[in-house]
């Protein structure tokens, strides 16, 4: 029996001393494949005791002042025998009474990582303020400069998509022979002036797209988050060169207000003062509420040139004055005052507006009445609009957000003693796992081997196809653009499961020369319905790539002037232009790539991110095994879910475990750790002597080449048994996966303990 010790922020609970605390843990169940599961339990009790009843505050009295709040969860802590166990929330559900006398108080353990959905609620992409240290002008010369900088090295870029802004201009083309009458989306570049020369892509068309890194980072910054970067890093490219089209409203870029500009203001230095700080140039931060009085902000000018200002907390506004004509305007925000919140102040005008100062100004007494006082001496908000990313972010909530960017890339997340999430794809998080014999624990009583499959299909998809092209393709070939529906090949019983991401999906276009059918280089998405409608759809994400090798295009500054580009960033579902370089894609099922027209690019979402896990759960020799175990303290306190646990020989990957942290009794639901995790080399020999043989390993490397030092080799599929140390050699053959080294060379592998590689070349 297990000694159990509970903790509720630093303070150590009495329990009863026969309640029955269970914890489920789980990171991918089979049952349910879309999900982010966490550990949690089952609500317990413990006892109303004196001590108990100081730390919940008798939360059964609801007259006493500054009670317990249970609205919030709470620090907790389980220790076994005391031992650390489980870090996580303690959420008080509520009292039992017995006679009118409080009996227990019943408790929910929850796992740290649900934290998330507590941090950021109901939040939206516009309240991640940081994001405005990104806003630039929404203006031709800097559309221009974005569709040719480098997608590799600036966070905001300019793809060649258009918006349906201007009709029927948005439909581009290209006709080197043609001599339009009127503007037209003809991108042959005709030197000139007059009608027949004015034609291209209209600047108003364009908007501009974020690098989705920046918005993790800003969902960091905002909710004090640190995410791990074993998958969120810069070098894996997949993730890191994905960018969102910034693409709020159908149509062309507006700001909201109708006002021919709009600013956020801007012009602040970073700082911090006794109750508040300036987090950025535009945001200014409540840090502490206590003995606080006036909030407000001014603004002094010379001129009256009329001018309106919205005041935002955590991108929400919470205050709109219109038609300001006085040269001192004092702006009292003290019933907005809430600690922790962020506030921006964005102004709209028909005409450039000086001010000699404008300023943050935050009362407190400490005794006496002071101030913190952020000023700007002098700042212009020019005649230019202003793109402010908050402002023309995609309508999505921020946990929907990153619950998709999860499922894409079928990422799990856990929190380690740290703090820190760390997020890694589920091939990898298995890959880290180790062993346990849990054999001689197994109470044999009473078993069941099930069924590990309940569905007959699962279906991977994205929330919106609707664009025109992808609408015209399920128009054409009767089914959905980029959608996979997996069956494993066979009819089977059960129902369908839907693993649906919350974005849009393009299906681009690349443009043949209308006059003679030739290559021009050029790729574009075109975001309007099928009826060429002007269209908002999910929030858009894609790979941007600069072509500087294709034909020249016609880019329209202005109704009257046009200009050529050598260089510009085409969009693309592929990582790459060539499966040369790149054969990840975002497409789910290995489309026709709509640059090449070939179907070379074969890392599809699915199969880079999903296969492994799915094809085994499909698998006819798998099962989801049933068992009860009497786990010992040394495995209870170490084992995480992605290890494994090896019983009678055979190796399984834990799909749930329910533990009574008491008894140490779990009962475990496993799936068959089946060979299909598994990569081999073969044609290896033991120093280069005796019968060529194979090794094993972890599928999740992929091939040969891949082998590096600290891998871990297996003589057997199922990855049981590790391979014995020694030196082991492979002659070379080019051009074939299962060798390490090209023809002429010879692999010269050295295994340590444990299975791990500790050098590996070619001599």
């Amino acid at each position: 029996m297990q000694n159990i010790e509970l903790y509720i922020e630093g303070q150590r609970l009495d329990l009863f001393g026969d309640e029955s605390v269970s914890l489920t843990q789980t990171i991918k169940n089979a049952k349910d494949v879309s999900k982010i599961f966490t550990s949690f339990t089952q609500t317990f009790n413990v006892p109303a005791s004196k001590k108990n009843n100081k730390i919940f505050k008798h939360y059964y009295n609801f007259d006493i002042v500054s009670g317990f709040d249970a609205r919030t969860k709470k620090a907790g802590i389980i220790e076994l025998n005391s031992y650390p166990f489980k870090e996580g929330k303690i959420k008080l559900e509520g009292v039992t009474l017995k006679e009118n006398i409080a009996y227990a108080y019943k408790l929910t353990f929850f796992g740290n990582t649900v934290d998330l959905k507590d941090l950021i609620g109901e939040d939206k992409l516009n309240q991640l303020v940081s994001l405005n240290s990104l806003s630039l002008d929404y203006k031709s010369n800097e559309i221009k400069s974005r569709l040719q900088a480098d997608p590799t090295t600036n966070n905001i870029i300019t793809p060649l998509i258009t918006s349906g802004a201007s009709g029927t201009s948005s439909r581009l083309y290209y006709d080197s022979g043609g001599h339009d009458t009127e503007p037209s989306g003809n991108l042959w570049f005709h030197s000139g002036g007059g009608n027949p020369h004015q034609h291209g892509v209209l600047w108003t068309d364009l908007k501009f797209a974020l690098r989705v890194s920046k918005v993790i980072e800003a969902i960091e910054t905002q909710y004090n988050l640190t995410f791990s970067n074993d998958f969120f890093n810069s070098t894996n490219l997949p993730y890191y060169s994905l960018f969102m089209w910034l693409h709020r409203k159908k149509g062309n870029v507006e700001s909201g207000s109708g006002a021919e500009f709009t600013n956020l203001i801007n012009g602040w230095s970073v700082s911090g003062g006794e109750v508040s700080e300036m987090v950025n140039n535009s945001t200014f931060k409540i840090t502490n509420d206590d003995n606080v009085g006036v909030l407000q902000l001014v603004l002094i000018r010379t001129n009256t040139t009329p001018y309106e200002i919205v005041i935002k907390r955590d991108g929400q506004t919470i205050l709109t004055r219109s038609n300001i004509t006085s040269q001192n305007e004092q702006i009292i925000l003290t019933p907005f005052i809430n600690v922790g919140s962020e506030y921006t102040a964005t102004l709209n005008y028909s005409a450039a507006i000086t001010f000699s100062s404008i300023s943050w100004a935050f009362e407190y007494y400490d005794p006496d009445q002071e101030a913190d006082i952020f000023p700007i001496i002098s700042y212009t908000a020019p005649a230019a609009f202003e793109f402010t990313i908050t402002s023309q972010v995609p309508d999505i909530k921020v946990l929907d957000f990153l619950t998709g960017i999860f499922k894409m890339f079928n990422l799990v997340a856990y929190l380690d003693n740290s703090g820190t999430v760390i997020v890694k794809t589920l091939d990898d998080f298995y890959v880290e796992g180790t062993n346990y014999d849990i054999s001689s624990y197994i109470d044999v009583k009473d078993s069941q081997v099930n069924v590990a499959l309940p569905y007959k299909e699962i279906v991977f998809d994205y929330k919106d196809n609707k664009t025109f092209l992808a609408a015209i393709h399920t128009q054409l070939f009767s089914y959905t653009w980029a959608k996979e529906d997996y069956t494993g090949g066979e009819n089977l019983d059960g129902g369908i499961y839907k693993v649906q991401l919350p974005f849009g999906h393009f299906k681009f276009e690349k443009i043949l020369d209308a006059d003679d059918g030739s290559e021009t280089g050029i790729q574009w998405g075109y975001c309007v319905d099928d009826n060429q409608e002007a269209y908002i759809g999910a929030p858009f994400l894609f790979y941007a790539v600069n072509v500087s090798d294709g034909n020249t295009i016609s880019f329209r500054s202005s109704l009257t002037t046009h200009d050529s580009i050598s260089s510009y960033n085409v969009p693309s579902n592929s990582l790459a232009l060539s499966a040369t370089t790149s054969k990840d894609n975002i497409n789910f099922k290995n489309e026709l790539n709509e640059y090449t027209g070939n179907s070379d690019f074969t890392d599809t979402l699915f199969q880079k991110y999903y296969k492994n896990y799915i094809t085994s759960i499909f698998n006819s020799k798998n099962r989801l095994t049933k068992v009860t175990a009497f786990l010992p303290l040394k495995i209870l306190l170490n084992f995480t879910l992605a290890d494994s646990f090896d019983i009678n020989g055979r190796r399984y990957t834990i799909n749930s475990i329910n533990t009574n942290l008491k008894t140490g009794k779990s009962e475990i639901e496993l799936l068959n750790d089946l060979a299909i995790y598994s990569n081999s080399i073969d044609n290896v020999q033991f120093y280069g002597m005796g019968n060529p043989g194979s090794l094993y390993y972890r599928s999740s490397i992929g091939e040969v080449g891949n082998l590096s030092v600290g891998d871990v080799m297996y003589n057997d599929k199922q990855l049981i048994t590790l391979q014995a140390a020694a030196t082991y050699t492979q002659p070379g053959i080019t051009n074939d996966d299962t060798r390490y080294c090209d023809t002429g060379s010879v692999m010269n592998m050295v295994i340590g303990s444990n299975g791990v590689i500790t050098s590996i070349s070619c001599v």
